[in-house]
């Protein structure tokens, strides 16, 4: 694999990381919410999707549109009667979240055993685009489309919107706008709704790409963790930077050092965290 084929490598796999990302920054943007269960939220919906698909034998496209909306309705209902009563000090809602984190892997494994599962998609898992020298994949390349679109409209959403305006007046002083009727409950709510049905999207995305076990979760959520602080924690467009600059220096590293990918992207997560510890990006913009 030479570099201009390792970039573009990279820039697919930080587009899966991305896709993982978004639902946690808009999190923390919001809640100022760090969600240690948001891996397993993922691994919970390939799960998911493989059940709908063994059971009433359809596509994975059509599990993508039954299991998203009901995780979204998880999260919905999380934050709203759980997560609601831990904000303020981070330490509550990360002891949640590491609970729920801990309970959703051992369901798994009771569920399914710790064999690795795999969604597969027949003749498009090794479709490939040719562009000159460079082979890309289908899915690959698909979920790197989904994941710029998702944050441009989420971005969208936060920017131009009544309740994107309603995200941002919350997310800096809850108190006030409580006094003009808004509920900051219903705000939170619906935004934990649209990060989980995010992480099941990439959740459902990732078992297309690769296989997947109960346990995979706390790898995912480092991924999506640093790629949120590369960025600058609650940047939308600092998530995306900073996950395809992890996938491509994964991949770009595994040029020199085949072995010690993932090794190399943790290093350059330390490297950002030392020259710039806010993140790329202004933290808890939003945008």
């Amino acid at each position: 694999m030479n570099v201009v084929e390792a970039i573009v490598q990279g820039m697919l796999l930080g587009g899966q990381y991305a896709l993982f990302a978004a639902g946690l920054s808009l999190m923390f943007g919001v809640m100022r919410i760090v969600n240690l269960a948001h891996g397993d939220v993922a691994v919970v919906a390939g799960y998911g999707a493989i059940v709908v698909i063994s059971a009433w034998v359809v596509s994975p496209l059509v599990a993508l549109v039954v299991v998203v909306p009901v995780v979204a309705a998880a999260g919905f209902l999380l934050q709203r009667f759980v997560l609601q009563h831990t904000l303020g000090p981070p330490l509550p809602s990360l002891l949640v979240t590491f609970g729920l984190s801990i309970i959703l892997q051992n369901a798994l494994l009771l569920g399914f055993s710790a064999n690795d599962r795999r969604i597969t998609m027949g003749r498009w898992d090794t479709a490939s685009i040719r562009l000159g020298p460079l082979s890309i994949g289908v899915m690959p390349l698909a979920v790197f489309v989904l994941a710029v679109v998702a944050l441009l409209v989420l971005g969208w959403v936060i920017s131009r919107t009544q309740y994107g305006r309603l995200v941002r007046a919350v997310s800096d002083d809850p108190e006030t706008v409580q006094t003009s009727g808004v509920d900051p409950r219903t705000i939170y709510a619906v935004a934990a709704a649209i990060a989980f049905g995010l992480v099941a999207v990439a959740g459902i995305a990732n078992g297309m790409r690769t296989s997947f076990s109960p346990t995979a979760g706390s790898l995912l959520l480092i991924f999506a963790f640093e790629a949120v602080i590369i960025g600058g924690l609650g940047s939308l467009r600092g998530t995306l930077v900073g996950a395809v600059l992890l996938g491509v220096s994964q991949t770009v590293g595994g040029i020199f050092f085949p072995t010690q990918q993932v090794l190399i992207g943790h290093l350059v997560f330390l490297l950002v965290l030392v020259v710039r510890p806010q993140g790329l990006f202004r933290q808890g913009a939003l945008a």
